[in-house]
């Protein structure tokens, strides 16, 4: 029985875990939980699966928390450290890596460097740290599987070797051409590019295939996520500019495909539900049921594909060149773009600002020659900051929507 960590717990990917882990008692034990400071959900979990570990970074909540368990067995601690503390745990072997954004890059490294079975949510601590978190995987040990739907579905299309090689592949030896990323293009495919300045956060949210968090609901609108996970592909599959690409579908039947060199082209797919992903991940390399339907071909209708246009998607575009400019490109764009979307979430600024100011950050910090290699986490974490702070700046000059 596998014992798990589930950082993350009250977000999307944390429910659709759960999910899973109620499908199958007999395999997993969820040994620890995290949150930031839902008490009412975690406090749900924690009733229902009764781990032995229970973390919130807000302490206030951590003590509400504390008080509700009085009865129980769970053990609850508080703080940013503390996550980071119980994703490194000898007590668990198997760490779902789900918190959103920048702050999951440390709690994320943690469990890594701890030789853990690390199953990636967070697309943000490759995109942070790159290298440094391929490295710490291969010195540690450490078991990466990718939970992201396109991510994991790339996984499945590889050959076993390569596989076993993430961080490390040499994708044109194993007779790879190419891999494609596919991406729904997000609520606004279609929309009028003269009316996308108008969008409200509610429209941005209703994204129309997945269920998904805000912040990602909004990153799918901008095709942001998409870039980001065009960077994190980049370091887990080793590739080259030439070696990945990114393909609209508007379906979401496919959720990633693989050329090879021979003309084959494999893709993965399955219905739109992150709890195919991470039944995979959890059970890798067996299978195990999931509680998602298989598809029906009978019904699926048309399948359809399409160039993104960078005039619709100039985030992707900011990401796709920020991906081979450096760490400290990648590391910038993140931060501003977390930011920005908190912004417009709030009303601060236009949905077509949230380019703007990730565009304009990333020459800021460019300007300030704060462009040298990023060597550890401590020098990634101050870059990250020092990017908050210019887009904070910056969105202090917009004009309120």
């Amino acid at each position: 029985m596998h014992r798990l960590c589930l950082l993350g717990a009250t977000g999307s990917i944390g429910a659709s875990t759960l999910a899973v882990l109620r499908q199958q008692p007999q395999r997993f034990k969820l040994y620890a939980v995290t949150a930031h400071s839902n008490v009412e959900q975690l406090l749900a979990i924690c009733q229902e699966f009764q781990p032995e570990v229970a973390v919130m970074v807000d302490e206030q909540a951590a003590q509400r928390l504390a008080a509700a368990l009085t009865h129980s067995t769970t053990r609850v601690l508080s703080g940013a450290k503390a996550v980071a503390e119980i994703a490194a745990d000898s007590h668990s072997d198997t760490v779902m890596a789900a918190i959103v954004g920048g702050a999951g890059l440390v709690p994320t490294f943690a469990a890594v460097r701890a030789g853990k079975r690390v199953l990636l949510a967070n697309k943000e601590a490759l995109v942070m740290s790159g290298q440094l978190f391929i490295d710490a995987a291969a010195a540690s040990g450490a078991q990466i599987l990718p939970v992201d739907s396109e991510h994991n579905a790339i996984f499945q299309c590889l050959p076993g070797a390569v596989q076993d090689q993430l961080g490390h592949c040499d994708l044109s030896g194993a007779g790879i051409h190419k891999i494609l990323l596919t991406g729904s293009g997000g609520p606004f495919r279609d929309l009028p590019l003269t009316e996308l300045a108008q969008q409200t956060p509610a429209a941005a949210c209703a994204h129309p295939n997945w269920d998904m968090g805000q912040k990602i609901s909004v990153d799918s609108a901008t095709m942001m996520n998409k870039g980001l996970e065009y960077i994190e592909a980049r370091w887990l599959f080793n590739c080259t500019a030439e070696q990945l690409d990114v393909v609209l579908h508007p379906q979401s039947v496919i959720h990633s495909m693989v050329s090879y060199a021979d003309g084959s082209v494999l893709a993965q797919m399955g219905q739109p539900d992150m709890r195919t992903p991470i039944a995979h991940c959890l059970s890798y390399p067996e299978r195990i049921s999931s509680g998602v339907k298989p598809l029906d071909f009978l019904t699926i209708g048309n399948l359809s594909f399409a160039a993104a246009d960078s005039a619709r998607y100039p985030c992707l575009d900011l990401a796709m060149q920020a991906c081979w400019q450096g760490q400290w490109a990648t590391t910038t764009l993140n931060a501003a773009n977390e930011v920005a979307v908190a912004a417009f979430l709030a009303e601060q600024i236009k949905f077509t600002s949230i380019a703007t100011i990730c565009a304009e950050v990333i020459e800021q910090v460019q300007r300030a020659n704060n462009v040298t290699a990023l060597n550890s986490i401590d020098a990634i974490l101050s870059l990250d900051g020092q990017a908050r702070a210019y887009a904070r700046e910056r969105i202090k000059r917009v004009e309120t929507c």
